[in-house]
């Protein structure tokens, strides 16, 4: 395997992803490279489930074996929410802002002061015949705070606070992010993977 899609169009996750694996002696494409190919039917009730799917989609449809992933929030007080629906919590059509309001807003509802919460990735590799290759997983605990905090990441990283540190992943370093993440994590076991 030389080539390797990277089944996202998101450009922090690209951004990420190459940080860990760039120095692998692959070609790396992504959907941006693919703009005629579809969006991946999300639909499984496990992360792993749906990096899976979407692997196999955009292997099959982009002719090009692909390395796919699929993360989300949990929030204990939310009792597990938002899940594998992280991407949809807010709606099909919110933005990062909106959702990082909306759970914040769901959180207050419960009356709760308990914000832990844990980032979960799962990684799928597959060949164009819709073979997995490989498949990791990365877990990150952490906390929910009070308001969002920095610039930096996608998504809910600047509400969530990773255990023994005191900033958000939307104000530490791509440095620290891209070694204690839920996302590195399971990069780290594909490199491995990748590696031998």
């Amino acid at each position: 395997m030389r080539s390797l899609l990277l089944g996202t169009r998101n450009p922090g996750k690209i951004y990420e992803i190459k940080l860990i694996l760039g120095d692998l002696r692959l070609e790396f494409s992504s959907l941006n490279d693919f703009p005629d190919v579809a969006v991946a039917v999300e639909d499984a009730d496990t992360y792993a489930g749906n990096a899976i799917k979407k692997a196999r989609f955009y292997a099959r449809e982009a002719g090009v074996p692909t390395l796919a992933d699929d993360s989300g929030l949990e929030v204990e007080a939310l009792g597990g929410a938002p899940g594998v629906i992280s991407h949809r919590y807010a709606g099909d059509n919110a933005n990062d802002a909106d959702r990082r309001r909306f759970l914040l807003s769901k959180l207050t509802e419960t009356g709760s002061d308990n914000r832990r919460a844990r980032f979960v990735c799962a990684i799928a590799i597959a060949t164009v015949a819709g073979e997995v290759l490989n498949l990791s997983e990365g877990i990150c605990e952490g906390t929910i705070t009070f308001e969002p905090r920095g610039e930096s990441g996608f998504g809910y990283d600047p509400l969530f606070v990773p255990e023994r540190y005191d900033q958000t992943f939307g104000e530490l370093s791509d440095e620290i992010k891209n070694r204690i993440s839920h996302r590195a994590h399971a990069l780290l076991k594909v490199r491995d993977f990748l590696n031998q």
